[in-house]
């Protein structure tokens, strides 16, 4: 029993002085930890896009991409025929655009029956408002009396503006200059868009339609120089009334 108790306390005395040891002896200090953060890879280059190429003989179009927006002009609300853009007039010719206006058989008719050259007044530079001139021949008439065609050519459009009523635009067989009878009644019976005409055919009546004065009836009459478009409704005024013969 003794030698248990001798062991034990041996035992005992070891785990103590171990203990004091261990605490007088420094332990070593752990070392750091330094995390690195992975790179960022590479951006990879997208390719651009091949051209795109057609085959022989076939045209790609320019782009997909719708082009720019309409705007459409109501011409039925608008006093015609327009003044083009002074881009769009030629140069006049060194005789004078208005010879060229005249046909080769001679000089345009009255075109309304019954009235005499002696008996009209030039109003092409009459004004009208403050800022524009009529630009056209009045030949005051009766209502119903008969249109006649000032030459031959095209009866290219029949149109009804708020401005001008009923009104025909004819071309001269050249197509350089358009003829406009504004004011009608109302179209002789066969007219129609395309139809040549004749000089003297009828194409309608004196009227009151559009801005005239209901008391006053006659036939507006113009004579335009077009454009290279030929718009019906667009070109230069050419005053009408040395034009006119008997």
């Amino acid at each position: 029993m003794k030698w248990l108790l001798t062991f034990l306390a041996g035992l005992l005395l070891g785990a103590g002085s171990l203990f004091v040891y261990l605490r007088a002896v420094p332990l070593p200090k752990p070392a750091e930890v330094v995390v690195v953060a992975p790179a960022a890879p590479a951006p990879v280059p997208v390719p651009a896009p091949a051209a795109a190429t057609a085959p022989d003989g076939v045209s790609l179009p320019v782009s997909d991409l719708p082009g720019a927006p309409v705007v459409s002009t109501d011409l039925s609300e608008l006093d015609l025929p327009l003044r083009p853009a002074a881009s769009e007039i030629a140069a006049p010719a060194a005789n004078g655009a208005n010879a060229a206006a005249v046909p080769a058989t001679g000089k345009l008719m009255v075109p309304v029956e019954g009235i005499k050259l002696a008996s009209l007044r030039d109003n092409f530079d009459q004004p009208r408002g403050a800022d524009r001139h009529h630009e056209a021949l009045d030949i005051m008439a009766p209502r119903g009396t008969k249109v006649l065609a000032v030459s031959d050519g095209k009866l290219v459009k029949l149109f009804n503006s708020k401005p001008g009523g009923l009104t025909v635009y004819q071309f001269d067989p050249s197509e350089k200059y358009a003829y406009y009878y504004a004011h009608l009644d109302r179209y002789a019976e066969g007219v129609k868009e395309g139809m040549d005409l004749k000089r003297g055919d009828l194409i309608g009546y004196v009227g009151v339609t559009g801005n005239s004065d209901p008391n006053a009836p006659h036939l507006h009459f113009a004579v335009v120089e077009l454009t290279a478009e030929k718009k019906w409704w667009k070109g230069t005024p050419i005053n009408p009334f040395p034009l006119l013969g008997e």
